[in-house]
């Protein structure tokens, strides 16, 4: 039987009243180089040029901002009804960009134990990950890393994939782990990364433990029978709001006929609502 680790102590600490949080030194989480370039390659928002996607991150963020502020709702959740809708990268530009708040600090973790990918998005190879922590032979403070040129931004890898993940996902460790990580830092937003809702029960498993859930979804890939499903098993959690992804650019489009168009995706949206609330 393995021996429980150590309670987790996450870095970095927070300075104190009045400093910069840009000015954070991290002495005991491993800082990682990473390579700009490959970062460009895997759609990552760097923050250094215009960019649509850019801006439509920082409208995402300003909306999560608006419904988590005050109430200290900083633990998220990023899932999505099937696999390959780009719910991993959603929730690692979603880190990137609440991490450019000025007094925010923002901890990822890749809770898909099943398929770890959110360390290939930074180009990073970590030997051991959240998984070793759940299975009692490692310390959270040893897995924990600084990409370098993200001053406020650490990440927590998943891993070796494992096949009971689910099993990991809902243990005690697990749960008193989210408990750590959510009130050891009132400032810092923890965003988990969990598999498809639709295909495996561990981000089922875990929506008891999130202050709100944000479900990403594929246009064009993504039926509305699978997203009415999907919402039908969060109906009793705490949804932000759901992520329409890879929306192709349409640089012609008129400032009226995007906004109209918004407009119609809005009321199917609320007539969806209305129908699961009804049923």
């Amino acid at each position: 039987m393995a021996t429980p680790a150590p309670a987790p102590v996450p870095e970095p600490p927070l300075p104190p009243p009045g400093t910069p949080l840009g000015e954070i030194r991290y002495t005991v989480t491993a800082t990682v180089p990473v390579d700009r370039e490959w970062l460009k390659r895997h759609r990552l928002i760097t923050g250094v040029e215009e960019d649509p996607v850019l801006e439509a991150y920082k409208l995402l963020r300003t909306q999560i901002l608006q419904r988590t502020r005050g109430e200290q709702k900083n633990l998220l959740m990023v899932t999505g009804p099937q696999p390959g809708e780009g719910k991993t990268l959603t929730a690692v530009n979603l880190a990137l960009s609440l991490s450019r708040e000025v007094d925010k600090t923002v901890l990822l973790v890749d809770a898909d134990l099943r398929n770890p990918t959110v360390h290939t998005c930074f180009g990073l190879r970590p030997a051991f990950g959240l998984v070793d922590y759940l299975q009692g032979t490692k310390a959270i403070p040893e897995l924990l890393l600084h990409p370098e040129g993200f001053p406020r931004f650490v990440l927590l890898p998943g891993g070796r994939p494992v096949a009971e993940a689910a099993e990991l996902v809902s243990s005690p460790m697990m749960a008193a782990l989210v408990q750590e990580l959510k009130n050891f830092y009132p400032d810092r937003y923890v965003i988990f990364d969990l598999p498809p809702l639709l295909t495996y029960a561990d981000a089922l498993a875990f929506a008891p433990l999130a202050d709100g859930i944000i479900l990403v979804v594929e246009q064009g890939r993504t039926t509305r029978e699978d997203l009415g499903r999907a919402l039908q098993l969060l109906k009793d959690f705490p949804i932000l709001g759901t992520v329409l992804n890879k929306v192709p650019e349409t640089p012609s489009r008129s400032y009226e006929e995007a906004a109209g168009r918004r407009e119609e995706n809005g009321r199917w949206w609320h007539r969806l609502r209305r129908r699961l609330s009804a049923a």
